[in-house]
């Protein structure tokens, strides 16, 4: 029996807004319960205004509930630490609009406190998973619906998390874009991530999730895997190769004797839409058609991966380790010389003998004299800055 706490847990979760006389107004969310284990991909259904936005919010720690209990990661959503593991895409983007994706993502990475090497690559690693690489000099603001989802996708992936949830992950994404999100989604899940997904697009969620509680009027409807709640146990549906129309008359007849009702349907099985649209793309795309949206998504970067956070921590120390020492140390700093006495060393250094051009006959007892008594001047003017308190005996003279 596994003893691991599950990553989201609610008892009795309910929250209720007021009116400005502090009447109860609307229950959005009502004695809900969540158990959501690690590594599960969990579908929040429900149509507009079931209570999906503020059930997330709560999880988030951005609403406090009226009654009942969260735990996330076994401690309050209201914890730092815990805010730190967590990856969000809100139903709307909200999103610097003169930054281009490059610049997005940096900023948001740097609130995680990444090194600039670690930014670097995390940053072309995630545009190249979500198609943006040859739109990453472009003003986010500049971006169409769909690829404002995608740069939001990478902002919420940027640091590694441990629990993502996504709100509406494939709103205004075109089928491209779309089916591109799932397997993003089903990959994380693969590697151990938690995964919380929100949507009203029952198709999406049916592709991708392990596990789904239908909400409707803030309250929970139906929970359980796809498979027991989508299952027609009162039918049953047999898939085989193309048979001839005597073989599907004798398959018919003989069905026909173990049915109550004996109407037995015989058709072939369709290709789903998406498939088929997918397939047409991928066409084009073979043809080398030019095309001025979002390109093929590119694999899941590697650091997306399931590792415990104490591991976590030390790969953070080592990124630190190697990178450069902004500020030198006190040894250093000694080692080097003070700019301004080393230049006053080398003024009151003891000037070495210089073999001047031979001087002409008449200038030899006029020229050197003077300068010597320059010299000595500008010695007495030096020793005097240094050792203001210590009077040469040349400046009794004259």
């Amino acid at each position: 029996m596994s003893t691991t706490l599950p990553v989201i847990q609610t008892a009795g979760l309910t929250k209720t807004f007021k009116d400005f006389w502090r009447r109860n107004r609307v229950v959005a969310v009502k004695d809900l319960n969540l158990e959501i284990k690690q590594g599960e991909v969990f579908g929040l259904l429900g149509p507009n205004g079931s209570g999906k936005s503020t059930a997330i919010k709560m999880l988030l720690g951005l609403l406090y509930p009226t009654r009942g209990r969260i735990s996330i990661f076994g401690k309050a959503p209201t914890d730092v630490q815990v805010k730190a593991r967590i990856g969000f895409l809100p139903e709307d983007s909200y999103l610097y609009r003169f930054l281009n994706a490059k610049e997005t993502l940096d900023y948001y990475a740097r609130l995680f406190r990444q090194s600039g090497k670690m930014r670097a690559e995390r940053i072309e690693h995630l545009l190249e998973m979500v198609g943006l690489t040859h739109e990453s000099t472009r003003r986010v603001g500049e971006y169409s619906k769909g690829m404002a989802r995608r740069i939001g996708l990478a902002q919420a992936l940027i640091n590694d998390p441990d629990l993502l949830i996504l709100d509406e992950p494939t709103s205004g994404l075109d089928p491209i874009g779309t089916k591109q999100i799932k397997d993003v989604i089903r990959d994380l899940g693969k590697r151990g991530k938690t995964i919380l997904l929100s949507s009203h697009l029952l198709a999406d969620v049916e592709d991708v999730c392990d596990r789904v509680t239908i909400l409707y009027g803030g309250q929970q409807r139906a929970a359980g895997t796809m498979e027991d709640l989508l299952a027609q146990e009162e039918k049953t549906q047999f898939t085989a190769e193309k048979l001839s129309d005597e073989q599907i008359e004798q398959v018919r007849t003989f069905i026909g004797k173990f049915s109550n009702k004996g109407d037995v349907k015989v058709s072939a099985p369709a290709e789903p839409l998406e498939s088929f649209f997918l397939r047409i793309v991928r066409q084009a795309q073979t043809a080398n058609v030019v095309t001025s949206g979002a390109r093929a998504a590119g694999a899941l970067p590697d650091f997306l991966k399931s590792v415990p956070q104490s591991e976590r921590v030390i790969e953070s120390l080592i990124h630190a380790a190697r990178e450069p020492q902004a500020v030198e140390s006190a040894p250093q700093r000694q080692a080097k010389p003070e700019p301004d006495r080393n230049v006053l060393e080398q003024l009151t250094a003891p000037t070495p003998p210089v073999a001047d051009p031979e001087p002409s006959p008449g200038q030899a007892h006029t020229e050197e004299p003077s300068r010597r008594k320059e010299v000595e001047a500008d010695r007495s003017v030096i020793d005097s800055l240094i050792n203001p308190s210590n009077k040469s005996q040349d400046d009794n003279v004259g």
